[in-house]
């Protein structure tokens, strides 16, 4: 068990020394000055946060991996990261899987696919971090300690595999969370989709023409899944920029992530 559950659980207790308290608050703190977009929040969402991100931690199992050792600023910083989207939905949504491995840096996966024709294709796939369907988030720490520095440009790791995870509670990631009711599923298509043809657009335009990049990251361009992973990245992160790029997403994603729901 990391340190800071060990100290979170004396600290409930009521003979807990301020010290453990003090502990906790400078580790929250810390965490905060190193993603200022976290910092940025209204006081009574950090106050939620905090208490998301706690129990956060008594669910989720984190293993390091390639000689990592997971530290506990290390486990806090992740879980801050990975409540966001669920701030107001609840943890409910990341039900279904305890693992959160991660990995120093970059790692490579091997893939194996099967075309049209019935061969086999095997090579190797460099990652940041992937969602597995039923399975555990992995994660690149290099990665996941830049976000503070990154989310100008809109990019933050952490959002964007646990964004799948929201995704794939419905089965696999199609770009589509589970939605209450057939009305608001054809709301997010129809919103989704223009803003995801025109996304594509301009990613195509930039790679083959050397028109202007888009300002998000072209990997959303690689499906429907990807664009949602990636455009709430930037939801998050840097929402100035992303309403302005994408008013109309704003107000859809508005509506999803900022209900609360039971």
């Amino acid at each position: 068990m990391l340190n800071w559950l060990k100290n979170l659980g004396r600290a409930a207790q009521p003979n807990a020394s301020a010290s453990k308290s003090a502990i906790l608050e400078q580790l929250w703190l810390d965490t905060l000055l190193q993603y200022p977009f976290l910092a940025r929040r209204p006081v009574a969402d950090l106050q939620q946060l905090r208490g998301l991100v706690e129990r956060f931690l008594k669910r989720k199992e984190f293993t390091g991996v390639n000689g990592l050792v997971v530290t506990d600023a290390m486990a806090v910083a992740i879980a801050a990261q990975a409540c966001l989207p669920v701030l107001h939905l609840g943890l409910r949504w990341y039900d279904g899987f305890t693992g959160i491995v991660v990995h120093p840096g970059p790692m490579v996966a091997q893939r194996e696919v099967t075309d049209h024709t019935g061969v086999v294709h095997r090579y190797r796939e460099v990652l940041q971090g992937e969602a597995m369907q039923d399975g555990p988030v992995t994660l690149s720490w290099e990665h996941v300690e830049a976000a503070g520095a990154s989310a100008e440009g809109g990019h933050n790791l952490v959002i964007h595999e646990f964004v799948h995870k929201i995704d794939m509670r419905d089965g696999e990631a199609d770009g589509c969370p589970p939605l209450a009711t057939r009305r608001s599923q054809s709301d997010w298509h129809e919103t989704m989709q223009p803003a995801y043809d025109a996304f594509c657009e301009k990613v195509a335009m930039a790679q083959r023409f050397g028109a202007e990049a888009p300002w998000l990251d072209a990997y959303g361009a690689t499906s429907p899944a990807e664009f949602f992973a990636v455009t709430s990245e930037a939801y998050f992160v840097n929402r100035e920029r992303f309403t302005l790029e994408f008013p109309a997403l704003t107000v859809l994603f508005d509506k999803f992530f900022l209900v609360r729901r039971t």
